[in-house]
């Protein structure tokens, strides 16, 4: 998969990008990672790539000359064919108001050929390069960032890990936090279970025993079914108190909402 990023920081992916699987999986061909400096895509002698926003406010904004200039020299697909998802390309803004990133977008996102994330800055992008040049507005939260190259390497490194032949082992990106519409998997010694779109359970290594904190009996029995009714009940109670806004009843099994009406009365209790 081709990733190619625009921004005004191009020195800034000098770190982010040369570590762990986005390396290796550079370093393999798996994925292929390009860095525009938009300021080369200006005509003036200072580079300018922002302006004071019609009707006045606070803060520049980025202009839409250099951006289209950009993205256009990539011969990138034509914007029909992107919105109609008929090319297996997308040219994505980062914006704050943006369609928010998810692990189901991510998912949807690693079936394309080739990327381009632009990386907005200062109070934001000219509207006309969402009317007329990207495809995709995508956010990373609902927070607000100096601009959006972080977002772009986290959007990479999400993706990345996603693609065949970037883990070591391929059924980890299937049993992680978030990953929905997988099911449990009672077959296997591993004994362990997809998280379904669940926060992931917790997890132990050696010792057995530390500082007073000792790994739950159930893991040490080498009883695989138990295994993984534990292992869900505790991604169940982790989500229940964290991230309530993930327990969709149509995902859950009678068994779950079982476990979570138990749950929930242990609670009042």
């Amino acid at each position: 998969m081709k990733f190619e990023i625009v921004t005004i920081f191009p020195d800034f992916f000098r770190g982010p990008l040369d570590f762990g699987i986005v390396r290796k999986s550079r370093e393999s061909g798996l994925i292929e990672i390009l860095v525009h400096d938009l300021r080369t895509f200006t005509s003036d002698k200072h580079r300018t790539v922002d302006d004071r926003p019609f009707g006045g406010g606070e803060g520049m904004v980025l202009k839409p000359e250099p951006l289209f200039q950009c993205v256009e020299s990539m011969d990138i697909a034509p914007r029909e064919s992107r919105l109609e998802r008929t090319a297996k390309e997308s040219v994505v803004l980062l914006s704050p108001q943006g369609q928010m990133f998810t692990q189901s977008l991510a998912q949807e996102l690693a079936a394309l050929d080739r990327m381009v994330l632009i990386c907005g800055r200062y109070e934001g992008v000219d509207e006309r390069v969402a009317e007329g040049l990207a495809d995709r507005e995508i956010s990373i939260g609902d927070f607000v960032l100096s601009g959006g190259e972080l977002g772009a390497a986290v959007i990479i490194d999400t993706i990345t890990r996603l693609l065949p032949g970037a883990l070591g082992n391929e059924a980890s990106a299937v049993q992680e936090s978030f990953t929905a519409g997988q099911k449990l998997d009672a077959d296997g010694p591993d004994s362990t279970c997809s998280s379904g779109g669940l926060l992931d359970y917790p997890h132990y290594t050696r010792p057995a025993e530390f500082r007073g904190m000792a790994v739950p009996e159930v893991l040490m029995g080498g009883n695989h079914e138990q295994v993984r009714g534990w292992r869900r009940r505790k991604a169940l109670e982790k989500t229940s108190q964290y991230r309530p806004d993930l327990l969709n009843s149509e995902s859950l099994s009678k068994e779950d909402k079982k476990l979570l009406a138990d749950i929930a009365a242990k609670k009042k209790n």
